[in-house]
């Protein structure tokens, strides 16, 4: 049966023997497969020094590594201070240090190694990251642990911040996507004036009160070592700990070894809550083609943190409601199998926009809806948003479940492609657990989520307060007691629903 069988006639007139592919070809050795080294090889290897510092590493083959510095630090733990500092922080970064005199310095020292910076600062990180040569390890070490322990922090370049913060916040309010304007909304309408909940963007009052000493006072409180990851993927962990140890342990920061006042510990208390802004938005266009008035709701309960076994269940979740714009609502003949575009904007035509996010801490979540509409719809759009909600407790379909755990693992696999993405992946979990749960581990984590488990997750969620933020023509807005009342009602109860909102 595996022998040549009759040739088949080609176009070019010759003949060509048919094969199976189940057989070994006739003659040819048998392949030898190259082995995979040991597994611990390419797991994450944490080493903590002396000072507390923990070294994290990825090993990532490939010419170029991405390291950085991830402190426990961000909007969060800024109570005791004037909001905004760790906006500062982040459009300060990578200016001038001790060793490096400016900004041009530092990029011309990078340039040498074909690398690039970057620095992002988030409600409870800052990472300061570098992606550069793997030969240029010991100079990219050097430069972060300048940049973050000794930065000049001049009165020049603390002037230049300012401007370019005020620029901004006036660029956030014009903007037509109103995305992170309701993400700032919606966790201060969740965890009202606490911990998650405070702004992540400088207050325009506050921008002429933040000052080298402020900023030293924070910094001194909270970025100490044991507070702080090195972080790197694309490097030999000996390599990256012996830099570590040269330039990161018993370094004398610029702001002084004295202690700072006592870090805040808060944990997240969900509060729920409604935050409205009236604002036009009739003249808002990226073109000469307008964009028609929208009012953007955006609707959440509380989760739960990365840190509990919820989390998973909450992530497919979030991956089956799905969503986007209305641009895409192509339905099942694009592909587009989520809840939210199966049952909201293929059968709303008027819906401009429907797409779930899940916000994770580690103490606390938030899963949410953000819906656009014309302004004469809001009082249906709210509507159909919390019936969503509601049927999210109901019966789980086996086939949408495995869509959305396949789509969900397929995700995670994608972005770990990208090595700044799995240097972020290694920080983060890292700081938060001193460990890092490989990717297999998360699928096969994804694979065990049953309905019941989506049930149980959702019937713990509605029993909160909704947080809502809504921005826009607010004329149609039901009240937040209607839609409390709303989300309250059970799946035996949805024609009640209805009537709450007429």
């Amino acid at each position: 049966r595996c022998g040549l069988a009759a040739g088949r006639s080609y176009s070019g007139g010759g003949a060509y023997p048919s094969v199976s592919l189940a057989c070994p070809l006739p003659g040819v050795p048998k392949a030898v497969f190259a082995a995979a080294e040991s597994r611990e090889r390419f797991e994450t290897r944490v080493t903590v020094l002396e000072n507390g510092l923990r070294v994290a590493s990825q090993n990532k083959f490939g010419q170029f590594c991405t390291v950085g510095i991830l402190v426990n630090s961000g909007s969060r733990h800024e109570a005791k201070y004037f909001s905004g500092i760790s906006h500062f922080l982040e459009k300060l970064a990578f200016s001038s240090t001790a060793q490096f005199g400016s900004k041009d310095e530092i990029l011309l020292t990078l340039e040498k190694h074909g690398g690039i910076c970057d620095c992002q600062a988030s409600r409870d990180t800052i990472m300061y990251a570098v992606s550069a040569d793997a030969r240029g390890l010991d100079t990219v070490v050097n430069l972060l642990a300048d940049v973050t322990l000794q930065p000049r922090l001049s009165d020049e370049e603390i002037e230049m911040t300012r401007m370019a913060i005020r620029f901004e916040l006036e660029d956030l309010n014009m903007r037509p996507d109103p995305e992170p304007l309701l993400t700032e909304m919606i966790h201060a309408a969740a965890f009202r004036d606490n911990t998650v909940g405070l702004n992540r963007f400088c207050p325009v009052e506050n921008t002429d009160k933040i000052n080298r000493d402020v900023l030293h006072s924070y910094l001194s409180s909270y970025y100490t070592p044991d507070r702080m990851v090195l972080a790197g993927v694309g490097i030999e962990h000996e390599h990256l700990v012996e830099c570590a140890r040269k330039y990161l342990l018993g370094v004398q920061p610029v702001w002084g070894s004295g202690q700072g006042r006592a870090v805040d510990r808060s944990v997240a208390q969900y509060t729920g809550g409604i935050i409205k802004v009236e604002k036009d938005m009739s003249d808002v266009s990226l073109g000469p083609t307008p964009i028609p008035e929208l009012t953007h709701i955006m609707i959440g309960l509380e989760s739960c943190s990365f840190l509990e076994d919820d989390f998973i269940p909450f992530a497919v979740l979030n991956m089956m409601m799905g969503g986007g714009g209305s641009f895409s609502a192509g339905g099942p003949g694009k592909g587009m199998f989520t809840r939210l575009y199966l049952n909201v904007l293929n059968r709303h035509h008027w819906m401009y926009n429907a797409t779930s996010y899940h916000h994770s801490y580690e103490d606390t979540g938030l899963l949410c809806i953000h819906a656009s509409a014309d302004p004469k719809q809001v009082r249906e759009m709210v509507e159909i948003i919390t019936r969503e909600f509601i049927l999210m407790a109901g019966a789980v379909g086996e086939v949408e479940l495995e869509r959305a755990k396949t789509q969900l693992k397929s995700m995670l696999m994608m972005n770990l492609e990208s090595r700044p993405v799995i240097f972020e992946d290694v920080g983060r979990q890292v700081l938060a657990t001193n460990t890092r749960k490989l990717p297999h581990e998360l699928c096969a984590l994804i694979s065990q989520v049953k309905p019941t488990d989506i049930k149980r997750v959702v019937t713990k969620m509605l029993h909160k307060k909704p947080a809502v933020a809504a921005l826009g023509d607010l004329t149609d807005l039901p009240t937040y007691e209607h839609i409390q009342a709303a989300l309250s009602s059970k799946d035996g109860r949805l024609p009640r629903l209805y009537r709450l909102f007429r």
